[in-house]
């Protein structure tokens, strides 16, 4: 038996689909491909197929991973791959198309393991370039982003500080000004709407996309599987990020009247 990674994106409509229902539309069309997959054991059971973090409904991306076992072997960087690759594309549905298929070996640790940073891009409307640079440095001079969620009845306090690591405002487009964002996904993933929503005032994001997906090697951060195989070139070392995990505060070049002051943001929520 085998294991292959394959990454896909997920755009336009089919968007609004959930994360459950998007886990359906692989299967349907895994067997529509005649693709064989390795079965579970037991009276019920259901192929091998593992799918990595959840998109919030209503997300685009760019970056979407999932790991699949097949019956048979399959070699890295043969035609097989390639028509494998083909074959999946023909059966998905409009929206959602396969960007590159590698073979990964058997045991290795799960997406939602590995994983460890996304980079979302999200418009902001009604705002100027200079408010959103403004909204960003408010973010990042932050000590503590606090919020409380209520969770089967019981008050939750976290803070969203720890796993914002950069904001850069890229520039202008038609819905807005557009923001990129690393956020980390350890212990539990921040999504782009939590950290506007715990803004004040509260803000609301459009045409938000996750452009990529993280995990660390050695001493570079990598993607888990890059669009062609040339490795995407990593943007922070791993001790910046290591930093981060480690809950330590990533911007040092933060003024030092900044440091001395604590910003604590206070949002309820219902999860």
């Amino acid at each position: 038996m085998k294991k292959v990674r394959v990454r896909f994106s997920k755009k336009g409509k089919i968007r609004f689909i959930s994360h459950r229902d998007i886990a359906r539309i692989w299967e349907r069309s895994l067997r529509k491909a005649q693709i064989q997959l390795a079965y579970s054991e037991g009276f019920s059971p259901r192929p091998k197929i593992s799918f990595g973090l959840a998109l919030p409904t209503g997300n685009e991306s760019e970056a979407e991973y999932l790991d699949l076992e097949l019956v048979n072997d399959i070699q890295e960087n043969s035609d097989a791959l390639a028509d494998l690759k083909e074959k999946i594309n023909k059966a998905l549905p409009k929206g959602i198309e396969v960007q590159n298929v590698a073979e990964k070996e058997l045991g290795a640790d799960s997406l939602q393991q590995v994983v460890i940073q996304c980079t979302w891009q999200f418009d902001l409307s009604d705002y100027t370039i200079n408010q959103a640079k403004k909204w960003a440095e408010e973010i990042l001079g932050s000590l503590e982003i606090i919020v409380e969620r209520e969770r089967k009845g019981k008050v939750v306090v976290e803070d969203l500080r720890k796993q914002v690591i950069s904001i850069e405002v890229i520039g202008e487009t038609d819905a807005g000004v557009r923001i990129q964002a690393d956020l980390g996904t350890q212990p539990r993933t921040l999504r782009p709407s939590e950290l506007l929503a715990a803004s004040n005032p509260p803000i609301k994001a459009r045409n938000v996309c996750r452009m990529n997906q993280w995990m660390l090697q050695g001493e570079e951060r990598i993607e888990p599987l890059t669009i062609t195989d040339t490795p995407a070139p990593s943007a922070h070392m791993a001790e910046v990020i290591r930093r981060e995990l480690n809950h330590v505060r990533p911007n040092g070049q933060a003024s030092e009247s900044g440091l001395n002051q604590q910003r604590i943001i206070r949002s309820t929520t219902k999860t």
